[in-house]
């Protein structure tokens, strides 16, 4: 069976689910959770069902060569169109989550190391809280890195992540996560944050390629917890009535890595194989949020211990791990009305001498009108790239977000 007739059959067999729920239950949910909310005859099984998309214009702007915008370039696209599941099976304590992705964007970068197949799948995880505060978690998800990449898409104050997360994030794999939290005094709350994982990145078919990838984060809340998780979420929509803070570090070293930006980037190749080195990446960041006003910051440094791809010869392949530093910046405020005014300030600085790229600083402004939150919003901006000796540009951007 090719795989268009399996996509169908697919396609026919969640119809017909859809329609067997539909004439079982009516839906009691409201806009925003779930398309599905199913509880078993027992209660020994939950299933939530939503589905969400983003459709974004963008238009872009470079600079010739006597300094002057040039023509724009125009896209349309569906950004991000996918499907989520979770729930919980025989217990409370035993959950799960299930996300599709369905766009281009979101099923890319297939290789001869995901089967030549389309990466359909992005989280597939079980979360075990088996003691008190202690969860443990197993199968594909994002690791515990930097705030603005485990921030999701969804919840994002303007319309997608900076250059220091397209740069520097370590993304999604496969693995074991262990997580644990406990109060300092009455409000102060600590959370700990541990993985081990194949460090490939997501959807890998061919089993381990280099060594494995180890993650630690540790996130510090001296005035206890955001409402409703608003520490994972852009804008202050809460309006927190007290300053909240989180401040957090993580550490992940990735062994025998064998792609360019540790877990992500291209597969360095050699002539006798994949190039293996050891990548280190840090990453620090913090969020605070009152009463409409949020701020956040991210500090990231990568380095490795051979960076450059060589051959069994000793000359060089072209590939090259992506080493430097970056810093992100970003701040908002929330009127009473819904309308949000954001701005952003990303430095991201490769390590010339090896990787032979120019600082960069992108300058953003954002407009967001949140209709029923994050669920219902439109989102636009403008932002400025400045490129040492290099090209700037300049890009405006609209974006519609829909969840279900």
């Amino acid at each position: 069976m090719d795989i268009k007739k399996l996509a169908l059959l697919g396609s026919y067999f969640l119809f017909l689910c859809i329609h067997f729920s539909y004439s079982q239950y009516q839906a009691q949910s409201t806009f925003g959770n779930g398309l599905l909310n199913i509880v078993g005859k027992d209660s020994s099984w939950t299933a939530k069902v939503g589905a969400r998309m983003q459709i974004l214009a963008i238009s872009s702007w470079e600079e010739n060569q006597n300094g002057e915008l040039g023509n724009p370039e125009q896209n349309f696209l569906v950004r991000r169109a996918r499907l989520k599941f979770d729930g919980f099976v025989h217990t409370p304590k035993l959950r799960y989550k299930l996300e599709l992705g369905l766009s281009n964007r979101d099923i890319s970068g297939g290789s001869e190391f995901t089967g030549n197949t389309p990466r359909y799948i992005l989280d597939a995880v079980v979360m075990w809280n088996f003691y008190q505060n202690f969860e443990l978690w197993f199968g594909q998800t994002k690791l515990p890195g930097n705030i603005e990449r485990v921030i999701s898409s969804a919840d994002l104050q303007q319309v997608d992540r900076s250059l220091l997360n397209a740069k520097f994030n370590i993304d999604r794999d496969m693995g074991f996560q262990l997580r644990h939290h406990f109060k300092l005094g009455k409000k102060a709350l600590v959370r700990e944050k541990f993985a081990f994982s194949q460090g490939e990145g997501r959807n890998i078919t061919k089993g381990n390629l280099g060594g494995h990838q180890y993650t630690s984060r540790l996130e510090f809340l001296p005035f206890g917890t955001f409402i409703s998780k608003g520490d994972y979420k852009g804008a202050d929509l809460n309006r927190e009535p007290t300053p909240k803070l989180m401040l957090a570090a993580t550490y992940d070293i990735n062994k025998d890595a064998v792609r360019t930006r540790s877990n992500m980037g291209t597969f360095m190749q050699t002539d006798t194989g994949l190039y293996e080195t050891d990548i280190s990446t840090l990453f620090m960041d913090f969020m605070f949020k009152y009463r409409g006003l949020s701020l956040m910051g991210e500090y990231a440094h990568r380095d490795a211990d051979e960076p450059v791809a060589i051959n069994l010869d000793g000359t060089e392949t072209g590939d090259i791990v992506q080493v430097g530093n970056a810093l992100n910046l970003q701040t908002g405020y929330l009127f009473k009305t819904d309308w949000e005014v954001s701005a952003r300030y990303t430095h991201v600085e490769l390590n010339r001498d090896i990787t032979g790229k120019n600082p960069e600083n992108q300058y953003t402004l954002g407009l967001s009108k949140y209709i029923v939150g994050h669920k219902l919003k439109v989102q636009t901006d403008l932002s400025y790239l400045n490129v040492d000796n290099g090209t700037d540009e300049v890009m405006f951007r609209l974006q519609l977000d829909v969840h279900l």
